[in-house]
């Protein structure tokens, strides 16, 4: 999987009043910590002297120079005092996430004069930020040094990538909805015409043709792929007959992929049963895990919003790594506070490094062929997320659990435990969330609400 990162626009804000030589100072040392953070960023240096807003007549270039930059969120960090009027115009005027923050300033000289009065002037921007609508993120008035300041920043720069995403993100739909899944029946022209998310369709009979030729073309190669697989004991192919359907779950892969780079998607949607799988004599999970672990969420059951929850969480993670879309199935046999977080496709590298692996038959779909995948996932904090809507209303539901011993079952499976389960469960049976969800290992509750917050229309829900 490749890091992906917003751009951020670093434009530093000062005023004519207190040391200028002192706001140029926490300037530098702000950059040098965006550096040492490794945050992709652009000043606005080559837009305005000693690049720091200082009045009202900065504000045009600066916002000409960083909309050139197609920048993805900006940071104003107050320097020595703050310029209020600008520094909101030139949020405003680039609707981009935005974050606010400042060093603590320091006791006053012997004197009696102070050199910057950094948290007097975010007070006043701030609530011009507000008279001009515009929304902003705040981190707590602290030392550059603090923790508070580099936690702030990473989870705002995630929060921009959330938001970066969700404009003019593509999903491709490889075939129609399952008939009988009237919870994954969506809304699509909402989605486009709200947030900008395009649904490709793809034919079904087009893509079982471009699996079939490539499964012949390059079988040789796929042979050699699935045999040294196997001698690593990697995992197990169990329950197939003939090497051909396990070559054509690869070439499943392999089109897949071709179409999300061909498209430029974000996501696949796909029918993954039962038509595609009578057609080429397997079923396509484990075809879907290996899509997802490059990156390329495959959301399986035709469920457009999975594919959408999937996208945006792993956004959070700055797509280091793959998400996976999952059940909320049944309930701990002890632990009241712990569910089953369940499906047959979860990414092999998620997998537990101690547990076996196989790819084979589906338990609850007798008679189909095999190709579901089979793995306990590993340890670890888990963020669950769900983006959903119905009647015209959308809203994206999130919580944090942690993974624990529960009794083994078939597929891919994890036990979560959380802080009040019947908390969860009340907040997903009344809606408008259905029970797939997008998971992810770490905590990015935090990022997805802060997010949501720049993303018109959209309700968020904090599970506990």
């Amino acid at each position: 999987m490749k890091r992906k990162k917003p751009l951020l626009g670093l434009c530093p804000i000062g005023k004519f009043v207190f040391s200028h030589e002192d706001a140029l100072k926490y300037k530098a040392i702000i950059e040098n910590k965006l550096k040492l953070w490794n945050v992709d960023f652009v000043g606005v240096d080559d837009a305005i002297a000693d690049g720091m807003v200082r009045s009202q007549n900065d504000v045009r270039p600066v916002v000409e120079y960083l909309k050139q930059k197609n920048i993805d969120a900006l940071f104003i960090p107050h320097c020595n005092f703050g310029t209020e009027g600008a520094a909101a115009v030139i949020a405003r005027d680039l609707n981009v996430p935005t974050l606010l923050w400042g060093p603590r300033d320091e006791a006053p000289m012997p004197d009696g004069r102070r050199l910057r009065d950094t948290l007097c002037g975010m007070f006043a921007t701030s609530k011009v930020l507000r008279k001009l609508g515009v929304r902003f993120t705040y981190i707590e008035n602290c030392s550059p040094d603090d923790d508070i300041f580099r936690d702030g920043v990473d989870n705002f720069t995630r929060a921009a990538n959330v938001v970066r995403k969700m404009k003019g993100m593509r999903i491709g739909q490889i075939g129609g909805r399952i008939d009988f899944f009237w919870t994954t029946i969506i809304n699509e022209s909402e989605l486009l015409e709200r947030y900008g998310i395009e649904i490709l369709p793809i034919d079904m009979v087009d893509f079982i043709k471009d699996v079939e030729e490539l499964a012949g073309r390059d079988r040789d190669r796929y042979i050699e792929e699935i045999e040294k697989t196997d001698g690593k004991k990697q995992l197990s192919f169990d329950d197939f007959d003939s090497i051909d359907q396990i070559i054509n779950i690869y070439a499943v892969r392999d089109a897949m992929l071709a179409i999300a780079e061909k498209y430029g998607l974000d996501a696949i949607s796909v029918q993954s049963f039962m038509s595609i799988c009578d057609a080429l004599g397997c079923m396509i999970e484990y075809s879907c895990a290996m899509v997802t672990d490059t990156g390329v969420p495959a959301a399986c059951e035709s469920d457009i919003h999975g594919a959408i929850s999937s996208v945006m969480l792993q956004a959070a993670s700055f797509d280091t790594e793959p998400v996976f879309l999952a059940d909320l199935t049944v309930r701990h046999p002890q632990n009241d506070n712990a569910v089953l977080i369940w499906h047959c496709n979860f990414p092999e590298s998620l997998k537990h490094p101690d547990k076996p692996a196989s790819i084979g038959s589906h338990w609850i779909l007798p008679g189909q062929a095999p190709g579901s995948c089979h793995w306990e996932m590993k340890e670890g904090p888990i963020t669950i997320l769900r983006f959903d809507g119905d009647r015209g209303e959308y809203g994206a539901i999130c919580g944090q659990g942690h993974s624990v011993e529960g009794p083994p079952t078939l597929n891919t499976y994890v036990w979560m435990e959380v802080t009040d389960w019947p908390a969860w469960e009340r907040a997903f049976m009344m809606g408008p969330y259905i029970h797939h969800v997008a998971g992810c290992y770490g905590n990015y509750a935090s990022v997805m609400k802060e997010a949501s917050k720049y993303i018109q229309g959209l309700h968020y829900e904090q599970l506990p």
